[in-house]
């Protein structure tokens, strides 16, 4: 899959959020200091050095299969979106990839001083939605957050995503990567079942 410029789209009542690919050594101090909190535990990075963050995502950029991205609202970023293709990733053990799938992990930012902000984690999804089955001519999204991460997966449900088999990914481990097993629970949303342009 080619690389996407920057994609930006409005959300009625909470603004324009711009996609730009991430810049591994540039993002970096800023996606370490978001994987190192307890909260991003089943991102699998919290004790990762700064440098072999970005040493993943650097890795990351050399493939054409695994695409990782900023989220910035306001010029601030917001949160990190990574696609990639099911066929290449070992998700495709667990289910029948079909053509027009993609997978999608996201990781929000922490909510910072200001504390909670109602309405942010679905517009970010609706955002996202909207870049993969836009700009990216997608037909399904596919999760899989770990089975323990009850909150993800509730989010996922109140976007329109439908929950799948609870599956155990293999472990991977290559020269330039490794992860452990995990228990997920797949789930998938179809471009007809996306939620409407007022997410809130």
């Amino acid at each position: 899959m080619p690389e996407q410029p920057p994609f930006e789209h409005t959300v009625p009542g909470f603004g324009t959020v711009r996609l730009r690919p991430l810049d591994p050594e540039r993002d970096a101090d800023t996606v370490h200091s978001w994987v190192a909190e307890e909260r991003a535990a089943f991102w699998g990075m919290t004790g990762l050095t700064r440098d072999q963050v970005a040493g993943i995502y650097t890795h990351m950029a050399g493939l054409d299969t695994h695409h990782a991205h900023l989220a910035e609202k306001d010029g601030a970023p917001v949160a990190l979106l990574q696609t990639y293709e099911p066929e290449a990733d070992r998700v495709s053990e667990c289910y029948d990839a079909r053509p027009g799938d993609i997978g999608v992990h996201v990781l929000l930012a922490p909510a910072g001083p200001q504390g909670p902000r109602p309405g942010w984690t679905r517009s970010l999804l609706h955002v996202f939605t909207e870049y993969v089955f836009g700009a990216l001519d997608r037909r399904r999204i596919v999760v899989d957050p770990d089975v323990r991460n009850e909150k993800a997966i509730a989010r996922f449900r109140s976007q329109g995503f439908r929950l799948g088999p609870a599956v155990v990914l293999p472990e991977t481990d290559l020269p330039d990567v490794y992860l452990p097993e995990k228990r997920a629970r797949l789930a998938f949303l179809t471009r007809a079942a996306a939620v409407p342009d007022d997410p809130r």
